[in-house]
């Protein structure tokens, strides 16, 4: 399903919907247009967030009182914290991200889940990642469990939609990205990379669907399949755990190296 709007997208409330609308409040796009559009609350969420509510208008956003009631129907959460923002599109075209050369990336092919979506954007923020792309395959950037699982990282770095697969790794190697698909049956293990020393230069990871992984012809695509490996008695990882040990182990692999 498309979340978005004629011309906007709504996202807040669950989860910590305060932060959610203060950062769309400070957030400005490329041509410094504010983010924030326009803002929902109820009486009592705008005066104890009178200084949100305040920033909201003063960035030219339209404030708007509802009931919980209305605001858990645009929301699509059972129990509303009180403020909905209504926000422009956040997605950047994917032909920026390869022109500014990015060093790590978390490509999302033929994820479905909302959830984990939000939640490998906000891994890929917080592992300094320079762009997320999610491919044609993938779900909605803008579903409400999407947004809210981000946790604010929506508003942090680059993040392209609707990109095939087959364009997102011909495009990502054009800037020479070295491509890591990740999947549990792997050949190579990321341990050994490690060891090997073969992850410091930009990479870019390709995770799956949290059922059945990645298609054959997906990880044709990469320059190596790359498992987890599992030291104890777990069956697996769940996607976003996965994602985030390979964000993570490649964000240690490209930092400078400092003498004792």
């Amino acid at each position: 399903m498309d979340h978005r709007g004629a011309d906007h997208v709504r996202f807040g409330d669950g989860g910590d919907a305060s932060g959610a609308v203060r950062e769309a409040v400070e957030h400005r796009g490329a041509g410094g247009e504010p983010t924030l559009v326009e803002l929902f609350t109820t009486v009592e969420a705008a005066e104890r967030h009178d200084a949100i509510v305040d920033a909201a208008r003063a960035a030219g956003a339209r404030v708007h009182f509802a009931s919980d009631a209305v605001l858990a129907e645009v929301s699509q959460t059972v129990t509303p914290q009180g403020l909905v923002g209504v926000c422009r599109f956040l997605d950047s075209p994917f032909e920026d991200i390869i022109a500014a050369r990015p060093k790590l990336v978390a490509v999302l092919a033929h994820v479905r889940d909302p959830g984990n979506a939000g939640t490998v954007l906000r891994c890929a923020d917080a592992a300094g990642a320079d762009a997320v792309v999610l491919t044609d395959a993938s779900v909605d950037l803008y579903n409400p469990k999407s947004v809210r699982a981000s946790v604010g990282s929506l508003f942090h770095l680059p993040v392209a939609v609707g990109v095939p697969v087959e364009q997102a790794v011909a495009g990502l190697k054009s800037a020479g990205v070295r491509i890591l698909a990740a999947d549990g049956a792997g050949q190579d293990d990321l341990d050994d990379e490690l060891d090997a020393g073969t992850m410091g230069g930009p990479t870019a990871w390709i995770f799956g669907n949290e059922a059945w992984g990645l298609p054959e012809e997906t990880r044709a695509l990469a320059d190596a399949v790359v498992r987890v490996p599992i030291h104890g008695k777990a069956e697996s990882l769940n996607l976003a755990t996965a994602a985030a040990v390979c964000l993570y182990a490649s964000a240690r692999a490209q930092r400078p190296r400092t003498s004792a």
